[in-house]
């Protein structure tokens, strides 16, 4: 029999049975476009949420000042510390497992003023590296560099809502914006930017200035110290050092400070990168649970061809007894019932991937809120999705395709249908 006549056999058993079939094929073809659809959305909602959180910090640790919880040295639990201008340098040398070490001090509801307009918003300062781990990016102009901190010149820029408010859509470059009556010349403004989480208010809204100048111009006021700093942001080399360096900062903060380095409550620690690890967790396990529901609705699919393909042989028991008498053997009638379920199950299959990937492709012309990037189907749950497809095929093909082969010829010919 060649595959032209065994495809027409096929589509003719089907037709027979035409909503059975059609019930059986809606099985398989859900399986698959389940699996597609709930792992995509995982896919898209693990993306949406590590873009997002890109622009808020990418693997930085916030380092908060505390108090102690045990005693040591003498001193008693309780005790307030306060990091300080000098820290962040000797925590750096302290620490190899760490990239960056920088020191942040901010003035919230500071009166800025320019010529256009006024405002309250928040002045941070820090140096040069911080617009690239809390991802700022330059709209118009640049940051401040290294010689602005080193010179201490009075120069800032803008958040883009902070140059909005203060210059509507007038060019700022250039321009003279007074901080607390101090004149500072306007070297860039930053891109708009999603964030999803702060610690002080979101980074469109701020003024940002060199840490030289912050720490001159707008200290702390007491009883905190003079040169005093609000946190530190620290980045690991690499994610797998990032416990080395977490505990590299409170050890050397700890020797600094004279604390226990075991001491959490004396350094609180907002760790984005665990954060991103727990999300990451969490959606894996949603990705999992769901493909699990797909696989058994495809599993039921496969169980569903297996018994359209039993009703087939059934009723075509006395073809089988002919084929047989006249020189069939098991292993061709093996074959053709075999051949008959993959292409069942390989047509609805794909047809579900079809469908979920246009349903996908569709559902991403459609714009998207900031924390959700789409339906991502990925080639790994295509592949997964075809290796399970493959196997439903082969365990629904075998006991049908097992019976026909053994039919009795001498029975086959003898046999009624519906008696």
């Amino acid at each position: 029999m060649t595959f032209k006549d065994l495809l027409r056999d096929t589509l003719q058993t089907l037709w027979s049975h035409k909503l059975r079939t059609f019930l059986t094929m809606f099985g398989i073809a859900w399986g698959i476009i389940s699996i597609t659809l709930m792992v995509a959305a995982g896919e898209g909602l693990r993306v949406g949420q590590e873009r997002v959180a890109e622009n808020f910090a990418k693997d930085v640790m916030l380092v908060f000042n505390g108090r102690t919880s045990m005693q040591v040295g003498g001193q008693r639990a309780g005790r307030a510390v306060q990091w300080q201008a000098g820290d962040f340098s000797a925590v750096k040398a302290s620490s190899p497992a760490c990239r960056y070490v920088l020191p942040e001090l901010e003035r919230g509801d500071t009166p800025l003023r320019s010529l256009y307009n006024s405002a309250s918003l928040i002045v941070t300062g820090s140096l040069p590296p911080f617009a690239e781990i809390r991802g700022i990016r330059v709209a118009e102009g640049r940051f401040y560099d290294w010689d602005d901190v080193r010179e201490e010149r009075r120069v800032a820029f803008l958040g883009s809502e902070a140059k909005k408010q203060l210059f509507a859509t007038r060019p700022a470059i250039g321009e003279t914006l007074y901080i607390a009556n101090y004149p500072f010349t306007i070297v860039g403004a930053m891109q708009h930017k999603e964030q999803d989480s702060s610690y002080d208010g979101f980074d469109i809204n701020k003024v940002y200035i060199p840490f030289s100048v912050m720490l001159k111009d707008f200290p702390n006021k007491p009883p905190s110290l003079p040169d005093s700093l609000d946190h530190l942001l620290v980045t690991p080399r690499s994610v797998a050092e990032h416990e080395a360096c977490k505990w590299q900062v409170r050890a050397a903060l700890a020797r600094l400070h004279n604390f226990d380095p075991h001491d959490k409550d004396a350094t609180p620690i907002w760790d984005t990168v665990e954060e991103a690890q727990s999300f990451r967790t969490m959606t894996d396990g949603m990705k999992y649970f769901l493909g699990a529901v797909g696989l058994v609705t495809l599993f039921l699919g496969g169980i569903g061809v297996m018994n359209v393909m039993l009703v087939a042989v059934r009723e075509r028991t006395r073809e089988i007894g002919v084929r047989k008498a006249v020189g069939a053997t098991a292993r061709s009638i093996l074959g053709q019932f075999f051949v008959e379920t993959m292409i069942i199950v390989f047509l609805s299959g794909g047809l579900g991937m079809g469908l979920a990937y246009g349903l996908c492709a569709l559902v991403n012309l459609i714009p998207m809120p900031p924390f959700f990037a789409g339906l991502l189907p990925t080639w790994q749950s295509g592949a997964l999705s075809f290796t399970l497809l493959g196997g439903i095929a082969v365990l629904s093909a075998l006991y049908p395709a097992r019976r026909a082969a053994t039919v009795d010829p001498i029975e086959a010919l003898r046999y009624e249908p519906g008696g």
